[in-house]
């Protein structure tokens, strides 16, 4: 886990390893769960096994702002068969578009490198 704090929000990245869409769905509710306070769970996922399935998922961000940026870096790294979440407590002052994107990239590099 990785934990990232930008203008009072705190945004923590969990990266795993995945290999099918039904373990995607426990990691996510596992996580919720968890984190029954956060404002937002966004993630994406790749996986490989044998057909390709990729989703992002913002989580009441702006659209385009959380689960594409961090699919961008499962994309960049050309990596299958991961899950990365970044979850985010709001600190009561807004980041902005390029501030989430910015917020969400970094979390989830910095988690992806914790497993590779």
């Amino acid at each position: 886990m990785f934990e990232l704090i930008e203008k009072k929000s705190k945004f923590y990245g969990y990266a795993y390893k995945v290999e099918s869409a039904k373990q995607v769905e426990e990691i996510i509710l596992a996580l919720k769960k968890e984190h029954k306070k956060a404002t937002h769970v966004c993630y994406a996922y790749s996986i490989s096994n044998p057909q390709v399935l990729a989703k992002a998922v913002d989580d009441g961000e702006p659209g385009g702002t959380a689960g594409k940026p961090i699919f961008n870096v499962i994309d960049k790294k050309g990596i299958k068969n991961i899950l990365v979440v970044v979850v985010r407590y709001f600190g009561g002052i807004k980041l902005g578009a390029g501030g989430l994107v910015r917020a969400y990239s970094k979390c989830a590099s910095k988690a992806v490198e914790e497993i590779l």
